[in-house]
């Protein structure tokens, strides 16, 4: 029988062959408990620019991607939004569940099509308690995801903007990027507000930046899309 995400997400979604019930979370779990996972997981088909979840809602749901990108972002006191982070298919969003914290920090917004696989919060609790080993797991994921945080801050320290943000553009294309004979290719826009917020900088130095690196070759913009040809045999 063909698998629920198939069915629901159609010909358009390219679904990551991670599913929920053999996730990191669940991989020490029998067949028959995965199997149930699996069929009790709540889906989700959202459209480009729709938010899986905003910033302030209550925090009840945890969502594994199964197909699509979801951008991360938070408004500020002053009304200003800072993009934090890109999920990609595989990865999961909604982490916030996993603390005390009952409201959301940011929003979540489809950059493309997207099929969600998740649970609710009590859905969740019931399954940590059956399985304890569970709840040490997720602590040691989200030390790496501290790690990985304190590694952005590291491309922030970087000094010179062209230097800042040819590594974050790096960061993005190693991690989102589709390998061609060119080079990596970011394959959805990022404006250059995203990218000041990436990196820590004023739109105005972004520009200069991007136009600076087009020059030296070291990125190609090409159909509104970004390529970056040192990555193509890195």
């Amino acid at each position: 029988m063909a698998c629920l995400c198939n069915r629901i997400a159609g010909a358009d979604i390219e679904l990551s062959p991670v599913c929920i019930g053999n996730h990191w979370i669940f991989k020490d779990l029998d067949p028959v408990e995965i199997k149930a996972l699996s069929h009790e997981a709540l889906r989700k088909k959202s459209v480009k620019g729709q938010a899986l979840f905003s910033q302030g809602d209550p925090a009840d749901e945890m969502f594994l991607i199964k197909g699509g990108r979801i951008k991360l972002s938070k408004v500020l006191e002053d009304g200003t939004e800072l993009m934090l982070d890109i999920r990609k298919a595989g990865d999961f969003v909604g982490e916030n569940m996993f603390s005390e914290e009952s409201l959301y920090p940011v929003s979540a917004v489809c950059l493309e099509d997207t099929l969600t696989c998740g649970f609710s919060r009590s859905q969740f609790e019931e399954l940590v308690l059956q399985h304890p080993k569970v709840g040490l797991r997720i602590i040691k994921t989200l030390s790496e995801r501290i790690s990985s945080l304190t590694d952005r801050v590291g491309s922030l320290a970087v000094a010179n903007i062209e230097d800042r943000l040819y590594r974050v553009l790096s960061n993005v294309a190693k991690e989102h990027g589709a390998r061609s004979p060119r080079g990596m290719v970011i394959q959805f826009p990022l404006t250059h507000e995203d990218l000041g917020f990436l990196t820590g900088a004023h739109r105005v130095s972004i520009t200069r930046a991007m136009k600076a690196l087009k020059k030296t070759g070291k990125i190609i913009l090409e159909d509104k899309r970004l390529i970056l040809p040192a990555l193509k045999t890195a």
